[in-house]
C-alpha cells in the first residue's frame, strides 16, 4: 500500500531520486568546469568564481599532501567561521582524499582537545581569530589561514571513491562523550542532490547562507547544494539581520535555509525590513518549531510560506521536510526522498496509529555508516521493526491522516537553543570541575527568542555556602566551554531530587521548569 504521505508529494518531484555516484570532490569540479567564470560565493565585498576557487583549493589541497603528509582517509579537523576560507579548506581536505572533522569556532581548547584526541587527528585547519586555542594541544600540523604559503604546490591524483569515509561532525549524547558521525561521500550526496532538487536550487540560485557551516543544515543546505547545482552562495560570517537584508537586496538572494530565530530577528528588525527582501523565493528551515505569526508576516511580506524540516547529524540533515506546495506549520513535513519513518512504541517497537505519540524511527541513504570508535553506541541505536533496520532517533512524535510527522517531546536528553543541540551530560563534566559545586544538573528553560537556553542546578559545597556568587559561577563556565552550551541561568538548590537507588531525577526537574507560572 501507498504511504499516506505521497498523497502530498510535490507533483513535479519524482517519488525516488538517485543521487550521482561520485565523490563531493568530483562535484565540485563538475560545477567548475561547467560555469567556471561564475561567482561561486560571496563573502565581505569579494566573489569569487568557480575557477578562482578551484585554483586555491588546488593549492591547499597540494600543501596538505606534501607539507602535512596527509593521506587518503585521514582525518582533518576544520575549525572556521563561514567565509571564502572555510569553503576552500573543507574542498582541499577532500581533495587531497581525507575526511574533513567540522567543529564550532566557538569551542574552547579542552573542547578541542576530545574532538583530535577522538578522531587521531595529526593537521588542523583554522583561521586568525581562533588559533591561539590550539597552543599545546596534540597536533603535528597547525595551518592558519591567510599566513601560510600553499601556491606553487598541486596535490596528486584523487582515488577517493563515492563510498569512502568523507565526514566525521560530532554529535555528543547522553553520556556527554563527543560521538564522530561516519558519513561517506554517498550518503552525503544523497541529501545534497535531494536538497537540492525539493528546494529548486539550481544555476540560478542566490542562496543567503547565514546558517553556521560546520553545522549539517548550513553545510548541506547552504553550501553544497549550491556548489552541486552550480549556483551562488552569499555568506554571512556571524548572524546579523540587517546585514543579511542589506545583502539580500544587494544580490537578489532567492533562497535562505535558517533557523527560526533567524527570521524573527530579521522580521522584527525596524532598519532591515527598510530593504527589499522580495527576492527570496524559498525559505526553509528547522531546529525549532517556527512561531505561527511570524510565518504570517513572512507571508504576507515575500508571498513566502516558510517550510520546515526536521533532521540531525547521524542523517547529515534532513530525514523529513514539508511539501512546498502543501507546508503545515509546526510541523516536521513528511519523509524526504527514498526514506521511511514510522513512529514506534519505545519498548515493544509496535508501529502506533496516526494520532499516537511514540518515538520516530528513520531508515534511508542518508543515514551514518557508524559511530566512530563507538560501535557498542551504533548498534545500540538501531531497532528491527517488520524485518527492517531503522535509526532510532530519541525523539517521540506522531503522525496525522496525511503522514505529516510532529515532535511532542523528546527521549534523550537534550537542549535546543536556536538550532544548536546542547546535550546536559557533556555540560555537567565540564561544570563538576568548578571547585565550589557538589552536585548539579543541566536542563533546558524557556526562552522568548530561542526556544530553549541552558540552566544549571547546583548545590554547592559546605566550605563554599555563602561564598561564591551565581555570576561568578556563570562567569567561570563561558571560560570553560563553547558560548552556546555555557549556561545562562543558573539556580542554587541544598539537594538534587533522586530515586530510591540514588539516580539524578532530571526530569522532574525540567518538567517543574517548564510549568513555573
Amino acid at each position: 500500500m501507498e504511504p499516506r504521505h505521497f498523497r502530498h508529494w510535490p507533483p513535479d518531484m519524482p517519488r525516488s531520486l538517485r543521487a550521482p555516484r561520485i565523490t563531493l570532490q568530483e562535484m565540485f569540479l563538475l560545477s567548475a568546469r561547467k560555469f567556471p567564470h561564475k561567482p561561486a560565493a560571496i563573502f565581505d565585498g569579494l566573489a569569487l568564481s568557480y575557477s578562482e576557487l578551484r585554483e586555491r583549493i588546488e593549492n591547499l589541497a597540494g600543501y596538505l599532501q606534501a607539507a602535512c603528509a596527509v593521506g587518503r582517509g585521514e582525518r582533518v579537523l576544520l575549525d572556521m567561521q563561514n567565509g571564502h576560507d572555510f569553503v576552500i579548506a573543507l574542498f582541499a581536505i577532500l581533495r587531497a582524499d581525507a575526511v574533513v572533522v567540522p567543529v564550532s569556532p566557538m569551542n574552547l581548547a579542552e573542547e578541542l582537545r576530545q574532538y583530535i584526541v577522538d578522531s587521531d587527528a595529526r593537521v588542523a585547519l583554522t583561521e586568525k581569530d581562533v588559533a591561539e586555542r590550539f597552543s599545546g594541544l596534540p597536533l603535528e600540523h597547525l595551518f592558519i589561514a591567510g599566513e601560510t604559503k600553499t601556491t606553487g604546490t598541486k596535490p596528486g591524483p584523487g582515488s577517493a571513491q563515492p563510498d569512502d569515509l568523507c565526514m566525521l561532525p560530532y554529535t555528543s549524547g547522553s553520556t556527554g562523550r563527543p560521538k564522530g558521525c561516519m558519513h561517506t561521500h554517498a550518503t552525503v550526496l544523497h541529501n545534497v542532490a535531494g536538497a537540492a532538487a525539493w528546494k529548486h536550487i539550481d544555476e540560478n540560485t542566490v542562496a543567503l547562507a547565514t546558517a553556521p557551516f560546520f553545522h549539517v543544515t548550513g553545510l548541506v543546505h547552504s553550501l553544497l547544494s549550491a556548489i552541486y547545482a552550480g549556483g551562488t552562495m552569499v555568506i554571512q560570517r556571524r548572524w546579523d539581520p540587517l546585514e543579511a537584508a542589506r545583502l539580500v537586496e544587494r544580490h537578489r538572494c532567492t533562497h535562505w535555509d535558517n533557523v527560526p530565530t533567524m527570521v524573527v530577528d530579521l522580521l522584527s528588525h525596524p532598519e532591515a525590513l527598510k530593504h527589499d527582501i522580495t527576492s527570496l523565493k524559498w525559505i526553509f528551515g528547522g531546529g525549532a518549531a517556527m512561531p505561527e505569526a511570524i510565518a504570517q508576516k513572512l507571508f504576507d511580506l515575500c508571498g513566502v510560506r516558510y517550510v520546515e524540516g526536521y533532521g540531525m547529524t547521524e542523517a547529515i540533515s534532513q530525514t523529513h521536510i514539508n511539501p512546498p506546495q502543501n507546508p503545515k506549520k509546526q510541523c516536521l513535513g513528511i519523509p524526504a526522498f527514498d526514506t521511511e519513518a514510522l513512529v514506534v512504541d519505545p519498548d515493544s517497537l509496535e508501529v502506533l496509529a496516526p494520532g499516537m505519540q511514540g518515538e520516530i524511527v528513520v531508515r534511508g541513504p542518508q543515514l551514518l555508516t557508524g559511530y566512530w570508535k563507538n560501535e557498542q553506541a551504533y548498534e545500540e541505536s538501531w531497532c528491527e521493526v517488520d524485518g527492517r533496520r531503522f535509526f532510532r532517533t530519541g525523539d517521540l512524535g506522531r503522525t496525522d491522516e496525511d503522514g505529516y510527522f510532529y515532535i511532542s517531546d523528546r527521549l534523550k536528553r537534550m537542549i535546543n537553543s536556536a538550532g544548536l543541540k546542547v546535550w546536559p551530560a557533556e555540560v555537567e563534566a565540564a561544570m563538576y570541575q568548578h571547585p565550589a559545586i557538589k552536585e548539579c544538573c543541566v536542563i533546558a528553560s524557556p526562552d522568548a527568542r530561542k526556544g530553549e537556553t541552558v540552566k544549571v542546578v547546583v548545590v554547592l559545597k559546605d566550605d563554599f555556602l555563602g561564598k561564591v556568587t551565581g555570576e561568578e559561577i556563570l562567569s567561570w563556565s563561558r571560560s570553560q566551554m563553547a558560548a552556546y552550551k555555557a549556561p545562562r541561568l543558573l539556580e542554587f538548590s541544598n539537594a538534587l531530587p533522586r530515586t530510591a537507588s540514588g539516580k539524578l531525577m532530571w526530569r522532574a526537574l525540567q518538567e517543574k521548569e517548564f510549568t513555573r507560572p
